[in-house]
């Protein structure tokens, strides 16, 4: 989904991964399902987003393939959730990088405004984000916890990909 321009067709690979995940909507949409957020009205409330801007970055993110639909049961009528495709899975680096260098370069506006890359394995703080840093195991989904202060007084673990 691109912000300006159609870059899915670039000989760049910089530039044809910025035409999906160059957008800060969906990288923050990203962010919430990996937070296991996947439910369109808990997002839109997270990320006090507009419906029209969620539902076309939701449908930017199922159709390149970073997420799909999984039916679930509210006691009502059923309804969709949105859950990470391994493509998506595979782009925990790239909102591990983000985290990080904003950690380093940008400053918080409180002291709760930060969040931590932490490997579940050792539990320790990475400052790398592919490889922890305390025990050098590869970072994945289902090693990887982030700890935002502002949501939760612990690390949460992340959401994997749909099975």
């Amino acid at each position: 989904m691109a912000l300006r321009s159609d870059w899915s067709q670039r000989t760049c690979s910089m530039a044809r991964g910025l035409d999906i995940l160059g957008d800060p909507w969906s990288m923050l949409v990203l962010r919430e399902v990996f937070f296991g957020n996947g439910r369109f009205d808990a997002m839109k409330s997270r990320l006090a987003v507009a419906d029209s801007v969620l539902t076309k970055r939701l449908a930017g993110l199922v159709e390149s393939g970073l997420l799909t639909k999984r039916t679930y049961d509210d006691g009502g009528r059923p309804r969709q959730e949105y859950v990470l495709t391994p493509m998506g899975e595979d782009a925990l680096p790239v909102l591990n990088a983000v985290v990080m260098w904003a950690e380093k370069h940008l400053p918080a506006p409180s002291e709760q405004a930060h969040m931590f890359v932490i490997h579940s394995g050792c539990g320790q703080r990475t400052s790398s984000a592919d490889t922890c840093t305390g025990c050098g195991e590869r970072l994945t989904a289902a090693n990887t916890s982030w700890h935002s202060l502002t949501r939760t007084d612990a690390p949460v673990e992340l959401a994997t990909a749909a099975a």
